[in-house]
């Protein structure tokens, strides 16, 4: 399935507790979700800390390797002391709204690690960023040779914590800081909606379907009627939820479409079982090895939702990264 929100982010990277309504318990990531504004379209944590030994983090930190070899990223990151691949634990990023008209900026990303601030600040103010105060504190507005409607924002807030979005979206987060938290922590708006999610995922994103792209008009599939199937009865669908949880070298994926209708959560199971039997039709001779992984994945249905999930194998997961691997060497 493709099956996708995608969110522009001025950052490094970019991808979930208790019973609805009660204070959200998400290991590891509390201080970041805290800064969460609980009006967003969409929200998704990536553990790094938990993905680092998995075979499925190899091609996220190829793409980090990636940077530090360009000139100047090469640079920045030697003068602020940051090293991507051990210092960030958790990204968290928020959608804050689905007018396309708006761009990048309506995103919110908040990295929680290990940073220096100063050494931060410092190397992004040689490189033409401009720190602006507020009530709420301070951040830094970046440099953009697009113009001054297109420029970021970033805010330094401890050596764990550092935001970024636009500037209006980072004042947000310093004023959800300064108050002890945005509610989203408290259950309100997606937050209700985070004790879907295992509290031990090791990534996760909950998408209100409503406010998103998938509440666009239909566009025709290239897999053909199933998929295409597969397409109308999403456009009925007001919550997704997304999980993937590491288990040694393997990988557990689990994806969830939430709708009040049961015609709907019907024609979502049908189409969703005709896309695994074409797929599996499909690779039968490209790809023979992911047939009984195929075969190993179920859909259940209940009177909220329907659910696909399964698992991938670490020889799989090793499969692709080494198959990503030689064809970024060959480009």
């Amino acid at each position: 399935m493709r099956l996708r929100h995608r969110l522009s982010i001025p950052a490094v990277a970019v991808v979930l507790a208790l019973a609805a309504g009660a204070p959200v318990r998400a290991a590891g990531a509390d201080e970041a979700l805290a800064l969460v504004p609980p009006d967003v379209a969409s929200i998704g944590v990536i553990h790094l800390d938990a993905l680092r030994s998995s075979p499925f983090a190899a091609r996220l930190f190829s793409e980090t390797d990636d940077l530090a070899v360009d000139g100047d990223a090469a640079k920045f990151l030697a003068e602020t002391g940051l090293r991507p691949r051990q210092d960030v634990d958790t990204v968290v990023v928020a959608g804050l709204s689905s007018n396309r008209l708006h761009g990048p900026e309506d995103g919110l990303v908040i990295f929680q690690g290990r940073f220096d601030p100063s050494r931060l600040e410092n190397a992004m103010e040689a490189r033409g960023a401009i720190r602006k105060s507020t009530p709420q504190g301070d951040y830094l507005l970046l440099s953009d040779a697009h113009g001054e409607d297109n420029r970021a924002a970033i805010a330094v807030l401890s050596p764990r914590l550092v935001v970024a979005g636009s500037p209006e979206s980072v004042t947000r987060a310093l004023s959800a800081r300064q108050s002890g938290g945005s509610g989203f922590l408290r259950g309100e708006g997606l937050g209700r909606q985070v004790y879907r999610v295992p509290s031990g995922a090791s990534a996760w994103a909950i998408v209100d379907a409503t406010r998103t792209p998938f509440a666009g008009g239909a566009r025709r599939s290239e897999d053909g009627d199933a998929a295409d199937a597969l397409v109308g009865a999403m456009k009925s669908v007001s919550l997704f939820v997304f999980h993937a949880t590491t288990h040694g070298d393997s990988l557990e994926l689990s994806a969830t479409g939430i709708s009040a209708d049961a015609e709907t959560r019907d024609l979502l199971e049908d189409a969703l079982k005709g896309v695994i039997a074409m797929w599996r039709l499909a690779i039968h001779e490209r790809s023979p090895e992911m047939v009984p992984i195929l075969r190993r994945f179920e859909i259940e249905s209940d009177r909220e939702g329907v659910t696909i999930h399964g698992t991938l194998p670490g020889s799989f997961l090793r499969k692709m990264a080494e198959e990503h691997e030689a064809h970024r060497r060959i480009n």
